[in-house]
């Protein structure tokens, strides 16, 4: 079994998890964070099984939790959601084309954005919650989906690096026996 997918997945979101909460950036220029884990959780699910997309969605919402004001486990649910959606439906989606891996990024940032508002509602927490609420969700929904296609052109091709690629098949067979002269 080749392990170089799952531990660079999750490397990738440890990655994200750590830039996500550590640069700022986007978030002082727009006063909106962009969510990167949302990507990775979609190239998981379209790359991988489904128990490695669940470890990837579990493991990293519990990162995100850790180092956010959620209660633990808060992000986790989304995330899993959105990775088993994908996964489900994954036969009728174009995975490889730029504007389907913008449109699940940005599905799974909203799923993560307005589920855990959910989530925290229904646990009797107190969000701030106005206008500006519906332009943080969609300007972060558009912002992750812009990166996705960008998450899977890099990670792809870190894949392709560390992992073998199945040799072309050639015609010629070694083991056929050639028959020279008259017969």
């Amino acid at each position: 079994m080749n392990f170089a997918r799952p531990i660079l997945i999750l490397l990738a979101a440890l990655l994200a998890v750590f830039a996500e909460t550590q640069l700022n950036l986007p978030e002082r220029l727009l006063a909106v964070r962009i969510h990167l884990f949302p990507a990775v959780v979609v190239y998981a699910a379209l790359r991988s099984g489904l128990g490695m997309l669940t470890l990837t969605a579990a493991i990293g919402g519990l990162w995100l939790d850790s180092l956010s004001a959620n209660p633990l486990g808060v992000s986790a649910i989304p995330l899993i959601l959105a990775g088993v959606l994908i996964r489900h439906f994954e036969s009728m989606l174009l995975r490889d084309l730029p504007y389907a891996q913008f449109m699940l990024g940005a599905g799974a940032a909203s799923m993560l954005f307005f589920l855990s508002l959910g989530i925290l509602l229904s646990i009797h927490q107190e969000p701030v919650i106005g206008w500006a609420t519906l332009w943080q969700g969609a300007a972060s929904s558009i912002g992750t989906g812009a990166l996705t296609p960008l998450f899977f052109l890099g990670l792809d091709r870190i894949d392709r690096a560390l992992t073998y690629q199945p040799a072309p098949e050639s015609s010629f067979r070694q083991d056929r026996e050639i028959k020279r002269g008259r017969t």
